[in-house]
């Protein structure tokens, strides 16, 4: 697995989006107006984690330019490869923390991205369910009668359909979490 601070340097994102068609370190260079140079280190970089991979070498004059491409169409940093910038999402244990709500969510990405990928290879879909809205609480006591009510009502589910003896049954990870809306830009 990768490292994911690799990721962290925006050029190296760029130039991962520009290879999802295999392309030479002088063709990214042109287009993105950095040196050929710069471009190779980054691309060397990104290939020692696997991100990226040769696809073939052509002889210009008297160099050869080596082809290459992205190797997948998207990638997941973890909260962990992030270290201090995931603010201790790791070790994050307080439910009502932006940390654990880091934490949450990564742990879910790594999960379905992992799912999702052998799903896709064995030729069959993955079976989730996303609900997602937005309430405007009036004040901080609506919100945590809110969080208290909601948190009972998906208790009371969890008991009425958790069946921890069925033969043939799948458990599924219920993940419910609420934070400030960003402004709209």
């Amino acid at each position: 697995m990768a490292d994911g601070a690799v990721l962290l340097r925006p050029l190296r994102t760029r130039i991962l989006e520009m290879l999802a068609e295999p392309q030479s370190a002088a063709a990214i260079a042109r287009a993105l107006d950095v040196a050929r140079q710069n471009i190779g280190y980054h691309l060397k970089e990104l290939e020692k984690q696997g991100l990226v991979e040769l696809v073939e070498e052509k002889r210009v004059g008297n160099c050869v330019e080596r082809i290459v491409r992205a190797t997948a169409r998207a990638y997941l940093v973890s909260a962990e490869a992030l270290g201090a910038l995931a603010q201790g999402a790791a070790e994050a244990t307080d439910r009502f923390s932006a940390a654990y709500v880091v934490a949450v969510a990564a742990r879910a990405l790594r999960e379905v991205t992992r799912m999702r990928q052998a799903a896709d290879e064995a030729g069959k879909r993955l079976a989730t369910l996303t609900v997602e809205t937005e309430v405007r609480f009036a004040t901080a006591a609506d919100r945590s009668a809110f969080a208290t009510e909601l948190a009972r009502e998906l208790a009371r589910l969890t008991a009425r359909y958790h069946d921890a003896s069925a033969p043939r049954g799948r458990t599924h990870r219920i993940v419910s979490f609420a934070y400030p809306k960003p402004a709209d830009n």
